[in-house]
């Protein structure tokens, strides 16, 4: 049992005491709609088509000529093109396609931490952000992991589909140890069509945080990744003989607790969290930082200043 462990564990085995029956309630949405009003205000002026992937097809917006092939269909030759050169070349146009958006939910055990804060907080940061997503007209895919995929709620679109966002978000229980690598290799496996990939973690990740990230970025998804982090792991108040235990694995070790251990925790606790940051910066990924201790509009209106995710 490493570092990782102690942030991971906890010196009791409490189970998450807070339901999630008010997680979504009628002062939480009243705050969806302001945040989505405040992203088309910071974003007043651009053209949606900016929000949106462009690729080959049948729309309206010229784009480029290819040669005929036996079998195309003859309403798109260029017989302007003919006339003048005697060629048979194809018109292709500018399709315009929607911006998918797939949120990634961290559900491991890790999550579960103290009273369950971390998931809660995670729950809705992704309902805020999926809510503005559907507000834009995007499509918004939101999957749970630990070390796989758990969970998916299948895309959907449009403003009024929030409540099956909240439906699926409220039945998300933490379970499951973290490998966010294999995870998000089923990920991309089970998603052909590439988009925002926005990872809500803790990043608590035996395996290192940085292959989940990575595989996004191979794979040609873009992740924006929202760190959840809780003051009280780099503080846990504990000291003398405690009994500590991996809250994934169920490991347990007996450990003394001083000053100057908790001091070196805290140091160390510190440098992982800048190496995640120093991570995503050298890369060019999106990387903010949700304390639960922020009010989660607070946080949103960060993500928009930030950058990244608004397109």
């Amino acid at each position: 049992m490493g570092l990782l462990d102690l942030f991971k564990g906890g010196a009791t085995k409490s189970a998450r005491a807070i339901s999630d029956d008010d997680l979504f309630d009628d002062e939480f949405q009243r705050k969806l709609d302001y945040l989505a009003l405040v992203s088309r205000k910071v974003f007043a002026g651009r053209m949606r088509a900016e929000r949106r992937t462009r690729k080959s097809g049948s729309g309206v917006e010229f784009a480029d000529h290819r040669e005929y092939q036996p079998g195309d269909d003859f309403r798109y030759l260029d017989w302007n093109v003919y006339q003048k050169f005697d060629k048979l070349l194809l018109r292709l146009y500018e399709e315009e396609e929607d911006l998918a958006i797939y949120f990634i939910v961290d559900a491991s055990a890790s999550m579960a931490f103290g009273d369950g804060k971390k998931l809660r907080y995670a729950k809705k940061l992704c309902a805020a952000l999926a809510y503005v997503g559907l507000a834009n007209l995007d499509r918004v895919v939101i999957v749970s992991t630990s070390d796989r995929v758990m969970e998916r709620m299948p895309d959907t679109r449009g403003k009024g589909r929030i409540f099956k966002v909240f439906r699926f978000l409220k039945q998300l229980e933490p379970a499951g140890v973290t490998d966010l690598g294999d995870a998000m290799k089923t990920f991309v496996a089970q998603h052909k069509r590439r988009g925002l990939a926005v990872l809500i973690s803790d990043l608590y990740d035996p395996a290192g945080f940085e292959k989940g990230i990575n595989v996004l970025r191979y794979n040609k998804f873009d992740p924006f990744v929202v760190h959840v982090t809780d003051k009280r792991e780099e503080n846990p108040g504990l000291f003398g003989d405690v009994l500590l235990y991996d809250c994934e694995t169920g490991d347990e070790r007996e450990v003394t607790i001083t000053p100057k251990v908790l001091e070196k925790f805290a140091e160390i606790h510190k440098q992982y969290n800048q190496e995640i940051e120093r991570f995503c910066s050298t890369r060019t990924v999106p990387y903010i930082t949700a304390d639960v201790g922020i009010a989660f509009d607070e946080l949103i209106l960060r993500v928009f200043r930030r950058g990244g995710f608004l397109r």
